[in-house]
Protein backbone atom coordinates (compact mmCIF):
# COMPACT_ATOMS: atom_id res chain seq x y z
CA UNK A 1 0.00 0.00 0.00
CA UNK A 2 1.32 3.42 -0.98
CA UNK A 3 1.12 5.64 2.10
CA UNK A 4 2.24 9.21 1.40
CA UNK A 5 4.92 10.94 3.40
CA UNK A 6 3.50 12.38 6.59
CA UNK A 7 4.09 15.63 8.41
CA UNK A 8 3.03 17.41 11.57
CA UNK A 9 0.07 18.97 9.76
CA UNK A 10 -1.14 15.63 8.38
CA UNK A 11 -1.00 13.99 11.81
CA UNK A 12 -2.89 16.94 13.31
CA UNK A 13 -5.55 16.69 10.61
CA UNK A 14 -5.92 12.93 11.14
CA UNK A 15 -6.21 13.44 14.91
CA UNK A 16 -8.86 16.10 14.34
CA UNK A 17 -10.98 13.74 12.23
CA UNK A 18 -9.95 10.67 10.18
CA UNK A 19 -12.92 11.14 7.84
CA UNK A 20 -11.95 14.72 7.08
CA UNK A 21 -8.35 13.58 6.55
CA UNK A 22 -9.61 10.98 4.07
CA UNK A 23 -11.50 13.49 1.98
CA UNK A 24 -8.69 16.07 1.98
CA UNK A 25 -5.60 13.85 1.69
CA UNK A 26 -6.70 10.48 0.27
CA UNK A 27 -9.78 10.85 -1.94
CA UNK A 28 -8.93 14.53 -2.50
CA UNK A 29 -12.54 15.27 -3.36
CA UNK A 30 -12.56 18.30 -1.06
CA UNK A 31 -10.18 21.20 -0.70
CA UNK A 32 -9.86 23.49 2.29
CA UNK A 33 -10.42 27.07 1.07
CA UNK A 34 -7.62 29.52 1.77
CA UNK A 35 -8.83 32.05 4.30
CA UNK A 36 -7.55 35.60 4.47
CA UNK A 37 -5.67 34.64 7.63
CA UNK A 38 -3.91 31.81 5.78
CA UNK A 39 -2.97 34.09 2.89
CA UNK A 40 -1.67 36.69 5.32
CA UNK A 41 0.50 34.05 6.99
CA UNK A 42 1.92 32.95 3.64
CA UNK A 43 2.80 36.52 2.71
CA UNK A 44 4.50 37.07 6.05
CA UNK A 45 6.58 33.91 5.74
CA UNK A 46 7.77 34.98 2.29
CA UNK A 47 8.63 38.47 3.53
CA UNK A 48 10.52 37.14 6.56
CA UNK A 49 12.51 34.72 4.41
CA UNK A 50 13.51 37.44 1.95
CA UNK A 51 14.41 39.82 4.78
CA UNK A 52 16.74 37.42 6.58
CA UNK A 53 18.10 35.59 3.54
CA UNK A 54 18.51 38.45 1.08
CA UNK A 55 18.17 41.63 3.11
CA UNK A 56 15.04 42.60 1.17
CA UNK A 57 13.20 45.33 3.10
CA UNK A 58 9.97 44.21 4.73
CA UNK A 59 6.72 45.39 3.17
CA UNK A 60 5.26 48.23 5.24
CA UNK A 61 2.45 45.95 6.44
CA UNK A 62 5.00 43.76 8.24
CA UNK A 63 7.25 46.43 9.73
CA UNK A 64 5.84 45.63 13.17
CA UNK A 65 7.91 42.43 13.11
CA UNK A 66 11.19 44.08 12.11
CA UNK A 67 12.56 44.21 15.65
CA UNK A 68 11.92 40.51 16.25
CA UNK A 69 13.47 39.53 12.92
CA UNK A 70 16.47 41.79 13.53
CA UNK A 71 17.07 40.01 16.84
CA UNK A 72 17.19 36.71 14.96
CA UNK A 73 19.35 38.13 12.20
CA UNK A 74 22.17 39.21 14.53
CA UNK A 75 22.45 35.81 16.22
CA UNK A 76 25.65 33.92 15.55
CA UNK A 77 25.43 30.90 13.29
CA UNK A 78 24.57 29.72 9.81
CA UNK A 79 21.01 30.70 8.89
CA UNK A 80 18.81 28.44 6.81
CA UNK A 81 15.45 29.89 5.74
CA UNK A 82 12.44 27.73 4.88
CA UNK A 83 14.68 24.71 5.26
CA UNK A 84 13.18 21.53 3.82
CA UNK A 85 13.97 18.21 5.49
CA UNK A 86 13.01 14.61 4.82
CA UNK A 87 13.47 11.32 6.65
CA UNK A 88 13.20 7.74 5.44
CA UNK A 89 11.23 5.11 7.36
CA UNK A 90 14.54 4.06 8.95
CA UNK A 91 14.89 7.64 10.23
CA UNK A 92 17.79 8.37 7.91
CA UNK A 93 18.05 11.92 6.55
CA UNK A 94 17.00 12.38 2.94
CA UNK A 95 15.96 15.06 0.50
CA UNK A 96 12.49 16.55 0.80
CA UNK A 97 11.54 15.05 -2.59
CA UNK A 98 13.49 11.80 -2.29
CA UNK A 99 11.48 8.81 -3.64
CA UNK A 100 12.03 7.09 -0.28
CA UNK A 101 10.90 10.05 1.83
CA UNK A 102 8.65 8.95 4.71
CA UNK A 103 8.39 12.18 6.72
CA UNK A 104 8.62 15.79 5.56
CA UNK A 105 8.99 19.09 7.38
CA UNK A 106 9.90 22.70 6.63
CA UNK A 107 11.57 24.87 9.28
CA UNK A 108 10.91 28.58 8.86
CA UNK A 109 14.35 29.44 10.25
CA UNK A 110 17.26 27.31 11.44
CA UNK A 111 20.36 28.84 13.02
CA UNK A 112 23.28 26.42 13.29
CA UNK A 113 26.23 26.80 15.62
CA UNK A 114 28.08 23.65 14.64
CA UNK A 115 31.07 24.28 16.91
CA UNK A 116 28.84 24.39 19.98
CA UNK A 117 26.63 21.54 18.75
CA UNK A 118 23.65 23.88 19.04
CA UNK A 119 20.79 24.66 16.70
CA UNK A 120 17.93 27.09 17.01
CA UNK A 121 14.72 26.47 15.08
CA UNK A 122 11.89 28.98 14.73
CA UNK A 123 8.41 28.76 13.32
CA UNK A 124 6.60 32.02 12.60
CA UNK A 125 2.97 32.31 13.63
CA UNK A 126 0.63 35.14 12.65
CA UNK A 127 -2.22 34.13 14.95
CA UNK A 128 -3.48 36.61 17.52
CA UNK A 129 -2.85 34.38 20.52
CA UNK A 130 -0.44 31.64 21.58
CA UNK A 131 -3.01 30.18 23.97
CA UNK A 132 -3.39 26.95 22.00
CA UNK A 133 0.20 26.70 20.75
CA UNK A 134 1.25 23.12 20.02
CA UNK A 135 4.88 22.23 20.70
CA UNK A 136 4.59 19.03 18.67
CA UNK A 137 5.76 20.84 15.58
CA UNK A 138 8.91 21.90 17.44
CA UNK A 139 9.55 18.33 18.58
CA UNK A 140 9.51 17.02 15.02
CA UNK A 141 11.73 19.84 13.76
CA UNK A 142 14.26 19.09 16.50
CA UNK A 143 14.18 15.35 15.78
CA UNK A 144 14.79 15.98 12.09
CA UNK A 145 17.65 18.39 12.81
CA UNK A 146 19.38 15.76 14.96
CA UNK A 147 19.29 13.42 11.94
CA UNK A 148 20.30 15.97 9.30
CA UNK A 149 23.10 17.48 11.39
CA UNK A 150 24.65 14.72 13.55
CA UNK A 151 26.99 17.23 15.20
CA UNK A 152 24.00 19.00 16.77
CA UNK A 153 23.41 17.83 20.35
CA UNK A 154 20.86 20.40 21.52
CA UNK A 155 18.04 22.29 19.82
CA UNK A 156 16.46 25.44 21.20
CA UNK A 157 13.07 25.82 19.52
CA UNK A 158 10.32 28.40 19.57
CA UNK A 159 7.02 29.46 18.03
CA UNK A 160 7.34 33.16 17.28
CA UNK A 161 3.87 34.76 17.39
CA UNK A 162 4.78 38.00 15.67
CA UNK A 163 1.41 39.72 16.14
CA UNK A 164 0.67 38.48 19.65
CA UNK A 165 4.31 39.14 20.65
CA UNK A 166 4.48 35.78 22.40
CA UNK A 167 7.22 33.20 22.10
CA UNK A 168 6.53 29.69 23.48
CA UNK A 169 9.85 27.86 23.71
CA UNK A 170 11.11 24.33 24.14
CA UNK A 171 14.58 22.78 24.43
CA UNK A 172 15.49 19.33 23.15
CA UNK A 173 18.56 17.18 23.75
CA UNK A 174 19.82 14.47 21.42
CA UNK A 175 19.56 11.84 24.14
CA UNK A 176 15.79 12.48 24.28
CA UNK A 177 15.26 11.23 20.72
CA UNK A 178 14.10 7.73 21.67
CA UNK A 179 11.04 8.59 23.82
CA UNK A 180 9.98 11.36 21.44
CA UNK A 181 10.14 9.10 18.40
CA UNK A 182 8.18 6.43 20.27
CA UNK A 183 5.34 8.92 20.71
CA UNK A 184 5.33 10.06 17.08
CA UNK A 185 5.63 6.55 15.70
CA UNK A 186 2.57 5.61 17.75
CA UNK A 187 0.69 8.53 16.16
CA UNK A 188 1.84 7.54 12.69
CA UNK A 189 0.84 3.88 13.23
CA UNK A 190 -2.73 4.91 14.00
CA UNK A 191 -2.91 6.74 10.69
CA UNK A 192 -1.19 3.87 8.86
CA UNK A 193 -3.83 1.43 10.13
CA UNK A 194 -6.55 3.54 8.56
CA UNK A 195 -4.77 3.25 5.21
CA UNK A 196 -4.32 -0.51 5.60
CA UNK A 197 -7.91 -1.17 6.66
CA UNK A 198 -9.44 1.65 4.62
CA UNK A 199 -11.42 2.72 7.66
CA UNK A 200 -11.84 6.47 8.23
CA UNK A 201 -14.25 6.99 11.08
CA UNK A 202 -15.58 10.49 11.73
CA UNK A 203 -14.59 12.18 14.97
CA UNK A 204 -17.33 14.65 15.89
CA UNK A 205 -16.40 17.88 17.63
CA UNK A 206 -17.70 21.39 18.10
CA UNK A 207 -16.29 22.31 14.69
CA UNK A 208 -18.42 19.87 12.70
CA UNK A 209 -21.74 21.60 12.36
CA UNK A 210 -20.64 24.99 11.07
CA UNK A 211 -17.04 24.73 9.94
CA UNK A 212 -16.27 21.36 8.32
CA UNK A 213 -16.22 21.28 4.51
CA UNK A 214 -17.12 17.56 4.37
CA UNK A 215 -20.83 18.11 3.91
CA UNK A 216 -21.68 14.43 3.39
CA UNK A 217 -20.60 13.59 6.94
CA UNK A 218 -23.60 12.83 9.21
CA UNK A 219 -22.17 15.17 11.86
CA UNK A 220 -22.16 18.17 9.52
CA UNK A 221 -25.04 20.52 10.29
CA UNK A 222 -25.13 22.05 6.79
CA UNK A 223 -25.94 18.96 4.73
Amino acid sequence: MNIPAWSFSSIKLFDQCPKKYYHLRVAKDHKEPESEAMLYGTRFHEAAENYIKNGTPLPEAFNYAKGALDNLNVMNGEKLCEYKMGLTENLDPCDFFDPKVWWRGIADLVILDREKGLAKVLDYKTGKSAKYADSGQLELMALALFKHFPEIKKVKAGLLFVIAKQFPKADFKKEEEGPLWTKWLREYTRMKQSYINNVWNPKPSGLCRKHCIVLECPHNGRN
